[in-house]
Parts: C-alpha cells; structure tokens; sequence
C-alpha cells in the first residue's frame, strides 16, 4: 500500500509510468482509488486534501517542482498520468515518430487551434493557461475548442505542463469567489511549455534512435509487468494515443 508521496515517487520510478488516478482504463495505475471514489478504510491516502504528503493531487505539482525527471500531463486516454525520464523517449517514439510540431502539421495531423496555442507557448518558453489563452487570442466562444486543443497537444507529446502560477484578479465573476470589493483573490493556473523544453534534445536524440515499433514492443512489455490482466487493446490505446 502507498502510504506517503515517498512511497508513491518509489514505485513511480521503479514502474516508469502510471495513470494518476484511479486504474480505471485497465492499465496501471499506483493509486488504486480516483478523487471521486471511495477511500478504503484503511489508506492514508486523501484527495484534495491539501496535505503534499498523502493527497494526490498536489504530487502532481511536487513532481513537477522538485524533480526534473518526471513529465505530468492528461497524456493517457485524455487523462492526467506520469511518465519518467526513462521511458519518455519510448512514448515520443510510439506517438511522435520523429515528427516534429510543424512536420505534424503540415501532414494535417494538428488542428488549426492547437497550433495556435503551441506557437504562443514556443516563443514565450513557460506560459501559464491565462496568458496562453490572451496571446493566442481565444475567445470565450472558443473556449471548447481552445480545451480539445489542449489535450490535444499533451496526448501528442508536444506539449506538457510544467508547473503552476499564481494569478491574482480584482473581478469576482472571472473566477467565483465571494471577494469585498478592492480586495485581491488569487488561485494556481497551469503552467505549460513544450516538450523539448522540458526535458531537452537528449529525450528526443533517444527518442530518434528507436524505432516506432521497439518502443511500442518496449512499452507493452511493460504494462504486462506491471498489470498481466491488461487487455491489449487497451495498451494500444494506452500507447498510441488514438
């Protein structure tokens, strides 16, 4: 049983990746119970708690602020999951194919939003979702469509987050907090760059030194280990990103 963020960065790193709620694409995951699920009896583990050492939802963050070899994004089934260092040049191999953005674009595999977004957050390195949002110009018609972008680009690999940013506002309405007039209310907005921003040209050097198909044989490998009662088609799901 995971009893503490150390016990999950353990086993973490030992798996190479993991869905970071619950397990409920029948792949991996090392916490077996989502936000929204019941917590057995016996787990120290609470979401939304507050509390960096058992609640789950702020080791996104810490992984994200403390280390440099764990990537955190809704990267699996549109959903939020780890991959380390290790095993990253695998999952660019699988999905990317030594495509770059604008290779994928020009093959029309990109939306017209996505680009957008991913040419704001390239010329500014780290950009928080707010500031994405003004650059590129998205209107709040938009919105559903700037959201879809988004994923897009994570479950792509070419974009990730990279941490949060705080973003004070005086306007109660933009973020629905009950606030006396002239005071300040402040809450975290992700932080995303690229992906080649975040860990670099050695990943992606790796990454072009392996086939599609050795990654893929690589990675299913290890899901296997990790769960035997995997479905494959799940795992090609789970891998490809399709």
């Amino acid at each position: 049983m995971i009893k503490d963020y150390n016990g999950f960065l353990d086993t973490l790193l030992a798996a190479g990746f993991s869905m970071s709620g619950s397990n409920d694409e029948g792949i991996f995951a090392i916490i077996h119970h989502g936000w929204n699920e019941p917590v057995p009896g016996d787990s120290p583990i609470q979401w939304h708690t507050g509390d960096p050492e058992t609640d789950p939802w702020e080791w996104r963050i810490r992984v994200l602020n403390q280390r440099d070899d764990i990537a955190y994004a809704k990267i699996f089934f549109k959903k939020g999951g780890y991959i380390t260092r290790q095993w990253y040049p695998y999952f660019l191999a699988a999905r990317r194919g030594g495509y770059d953005f604008n290779d994928a674009y020009a093959a029309g595999e990109i939306s017209y939003f996505a680009k957008r977004i991913y040419d704001v957050v390239a010329e500014n390195g780290n950009l928080p979702l707010h500031t994405i949002k003004q650059l590129a110009r998205f209107t709040r018609e938009e919105k559903p469509g700037f959201d879809r972008a988004l994923v897009e680009l994570q479950m792509g690999m070419f974009l990730t987050m990279s941490g949060q940013q705080q973003r004070t506002t005086r306007k109660n309405l933009d973020i629905g907090l009950d606030i006396a007039p002239g005071q300040n209310a402040s809450w975290p907005s992700t932080v995303f760059c690229t992906t080649e921003h975040f860990f670099g040209e050695d990943v992606f050097s790796e990454a072009a030194n392996t086939s599609k198909t050795e990654a893929i044989n690589a990675i299913e490998t290890q899901v296997l280990k990790l769960n035997p009662l995997a479905d494959k088609k799940k795992i090609a799901k789970f891998i490809a990103a399709s």
